[in-house]
């Protein structure tokens, strides 16, 4: 878990008491809270309602001598941002405002946090002359200056490209800041153009290797050249919201992108080898009405008494089947039809934003795992959960306990046919998953779904 500090302030702390601003105990309690909800000691001084930002500001300007800036009317160089990526500039709460030959002047709210500051140096290539500006100026700078840095942009699919081929990007004379951006959306245009939702990027001796796997298959797609791999991969994490610094630990992160006007997410995941980070891209569409899904009033009949029973209703399918392509479609129905409950998931990555459910993403970073999650949910008195993958007994057996708190739990589960499903569930661990099936849906394929009531599922899984 990562911790959340301001440094200027930590060597400070004690000055503000001696200036009369804030007297000892205070700062022993703001202590205790910055450490409590993981923010710096600053923040939780403003939270508490006991200084104010500028207040604050002040201090810093008086005591470091380091001159402080409003960045509300703030017009920053444009030019300058190519010397600070957006995950540095998030990471540290730094913006570049000018640069004057070989100086680059920043906004800090941390100007004593030298690794920040030698993190800079390092890939501007410049000395850093520091400001001192508030904490929330320089995030509502970050996100308005940089917004276009950080998505793909859009994707546009007419029939004319049929054989499109992201190596004519590749391969361009464009010499622009945004080149590799436009390497990476040509990529994902090939991808959507060939129906692949499953990505590759990983290391060989000619570059890094692009994989689309269709169908269980892999195929190799070309290659990006290994002068261009370290920025190719900056652009993606940076895109992704992830650390382009970090590459010895897995990342998980997301891209957002539009293709012919529908919004579209695919996740990222980062994972460390001896040849360098492999990096796995996976699309998800958005989910279409369950009634344009199912094709009998039967399917859908069992369903709609399924969501109104305690139970847990099971989606299974092969990898890539479209478990969550279903399962987001059954939340949105439930979501339209039932303003009053209380529909919960827990989530890797949100594959789309949900109105009206409560969609929560598990975060290792922050310790925030299924096993936290299971034991804190219950107080949000859900009547509708959504897991995306249990993977113990006991979180699994927590769960399926939900149900006699007249709970609905929807799962997914990992089968590839009805005999391979009947295997798996012969295991007495899911004895008591069998006798709380409300409802299963099978995808055999997009255009083979069953789906069986509490009472067909007894023949199948005896």
């Amino acid at each position: 878990m990562e911790t959340v500090t301001n440094k200027t302030l930590e060597k400070l702390k004690y000055d503000l008491v001696r200036a009369g601003l804030v007297p000892y105990e205070t700062i022993e309690q703001a202590e205790e809270i910055a450490s409590a909800q993981n923010i710096n000691i600053g923040q939780a001084l403003i939270n508490s309602g006991i200084l104010t930002e500028e207040t604050i500001i002040k201090f810093l300007e008086s005591k470091l001598h380091i001159p402080s800036v409003n960045l509300d009317d703030y017009t920053l160089d444009k030019n300058c941002l190519k010397f600070i990526n957006f995950s540095d500039a998030k990471k540290y709460r730094i913006i570049p405002l000018f640069k004057i030959e070989d100086t680059l002047t920043v906004a800090m709210a941390d100007p004593l946090d030298l690794f920040a500051i030698d993190r800079i140096i390092e890939s501007a290539e410049c000395s850093i002359e520091p400001v001192i500006a508030t904490e929330a100026s320089i995030l509502k700078k970050i996100d308005e200056y940089y917004k276009t840095d950080i998505t793909v942009g859009e994707i546009y699919t007419n029939s004319e490209y049929i054989n499109f081929d992201w190596r004519e990007e590749l391969h361009s004379e464009d010499l622009s800041d945004n080149h590799i951006q436009k390497i990476i959306r040509a990529i994902l245009k090939q991808a959507i153009l060939e129906n692949v939702h499953e990505i590759t990027f990983q290391h060989e001796d000619s570059g890094l290797a692009v994989n689309f796997k269709l169908n269980g298959e892999i195929n190799v797609k070309g290659t990006i050249p290994n002068v261009l791999i370290s920025s190719f991969i900056a652009k993606l994490k940076t895109l992704a919201e992830l650390d382009p610094s970090v590459s010895e630990v897995p990342q998980l992160g997301k891209l957002s992108f539009k293709v012919d006007d529908i919004d579209l997410i695919a996740s990222v995941s980062t994972f460390p080898t001896i040849m360098g980070e492999r990096i796995f891209l996976k699309i998800y569409k958005p989910p279409k009405k369950l009634s344009s899904i199912l094709k009998t009033d039967s399917q859908l009949k069992t369903i709609n008494y399924a969501i109104n029973e305690p139970g847990i209703i099971l989606v299974c399918g092969s990898p890539l089947s479209g478990k969550t392509h279903i399962i987001y479609s059954l939340l949105l129905e439930i979501a339209s039809r039932y303003k009053n409950k209380n529909i919960m998931t827990l989530e890797s990555i949100a594959k789309y934003n949900l109105k009206g459910v409560n969609q929560c993403e598990l975060n290792e970073n922050v310790s925030f795992n299924m096993d936290k999650a299971s034991r804190f949910i219950e107080f949000q008195s859900p009547d509708i959960i959504y897991l995306e993958g249990v993977k113990t007994k006991e979180i699994f057996d927590y769960f399926s306990g939900l149900v006699f708190d007249n709970k609905i739990i929807i799962m997914e589960f990992l089968a590839n046919n009805m005999e391979d499903l009947r295997n798996k569930m012969a295991f007495s661990d899911f004895e008591t998953l069998k006798s709380l099936l409300s409802c299963m849906i099978f995808i055999h394929s997009q255009e083979s779904i069953e789906v069986f009531d509490k009472t067909t599922l007894q023949k199948y899984l005896v």
